[in-house]
């Protein structure tokens, strides 16, 4: 079905086009009753304002975009990024903005896209996700003059306005709990090296550790769980090895479950595991995970109304949004 145009409202309702253009755009020079009648043509033949066309002349796109560094088909199992894009398709939706997506395979590819959008004036503003140490989409986005925020901090913000979650309350949390079941071996699988958040948990986990007389241990995956799962067979097949596994997500938390399985080694009794990004995967398998969790839609939300007051010109600063809970299950317990 060919899409409705001003000109086919002009038609049906018996006007020029500057009239319909007039009385679309709420300016003066219509009668009331003209533009009630023209607007109620509009709605009926399903008519739209292009939101290019809107950008073009000078307004807003009424678009946000979010570029994402991860290959698509790891991305679509990785709850943390669905709750993140639901929560942040919710606030949108309210605003009537839309949410513009675009997954790439380097950091590279990001920052033409942001070019690009910009140039052709395609978005409004950008969300930053997986913030890296040293990042140079941070300058690129400040050369540009790109509305953006970043989904993380508090370091290596660049000087754009970011939220992020308190990363070190957590891992002492989990830490003194597993200490507290007798837990003096304990291992990290954590996610992407060079990530600020993963720079920021892997500091604390060697501190806290210390602190604490822990002998920790670990290894480096990339969220997914083939890489989680062969970090999990190495350490476990070690001459002492941990008896306590922390995962930087809940799908690699999930692949070492299965490892342990596969080795005979019973969760909790031989091993605990705890999981951060708590999500409905931790429940759903045998044991339940422990898990590090908060509500990731709401963070979206809240980040979606801070780039959304970006775009439209109000200031924004940078904060810290929540500090995530641990929730005891069935995947841990005392030493034995």
């Amino acid at each position: 079905m060919k899409r409705p145009t001003i000109a086919d409202i002009a038609r049906r309702a018996g006007v020029t086009k500057s009239t319909v253009s007039f009385a679309l755009n709420g300016r003066p020079g219509v009668s009331e009753a003209t533009r009630a009648r023209i607007l109620d043509i509009a709605r009926e033949m399903g008519w739209q304002p292009s939101r290019t066309a809107r950008a073009l002349s000078g307004g807003r796109a009424g678009v946000l975009g979010l570029v994402v560094d991860r290959p698509a088909r790891t991305l679509g199992v990785e709850p943390f990024y669905m709750q993140l894009i639901s929560g942040i398709e919710a606030e949108l939706s309210s605003r009537d903005t839309a949410l513009l997506l675009q997954v790439t395979d380097d950091a590279g590819a990001q920052e033409a896209t942001y070019r690009c959008w910009w140039a052709e004036r395609r978005v409004d503003g950008v969300f930053l996700v997986d913030l890296r140490v040293d990042d140079e989409r941070t300058k690129v986005l400040a050369e540009l003059g790109m509305p953006a925020i970043v989904v993380g901090g508090p370091h290596g913000l660049g000087g754009l306005p970011g939220l992020w979650n308190d990363e070190i309350a957590p891992v002492r949390a989990v830490m003194e709990y597993l200490v507290a079941l007798g837990h003096r071996r304990i291992a990290r699988v954590a996610g992407l090296p060079g990530l600020w958040h993963t720079v920021m948990r892997d500091e604390a986990f060697e501190r806290i550790a210390r602190e604490l007389g822990v002998t920790p241990s670990g290894g480096t995956a990339d969220y997914t769980g083939d890489a989680a799962a062969r970090v999990t067979r190495r350490l476990l097949a070690s001459s002492a090895p941990p008896t306590a596994i922390v995962y930087d997500n809940d799908v690699m938390a999930v692949a070492g479950l299965g490892v342990a399985a596969e080795m005979n080694i019973r969760v909790p009794d031989r091993l605990s595991i705890v999981a951060w990004d708590d999500s409905v995967l931790c429940r759903l398998v045998h044991p339940p995970l422990t898990a590090v969790g908060l509500d990731i839609a709401a963070y979206g939300a809240e980040v979606a109304r801070r780039l959304a007051d970006l775009a439209a010109g109000r200031p924004v600063t940078s904060a810290c949004h929540a500090t995530a809970v641990l929730s005891p299950r069935g995947s841990t317990g005392p030493v034995r």
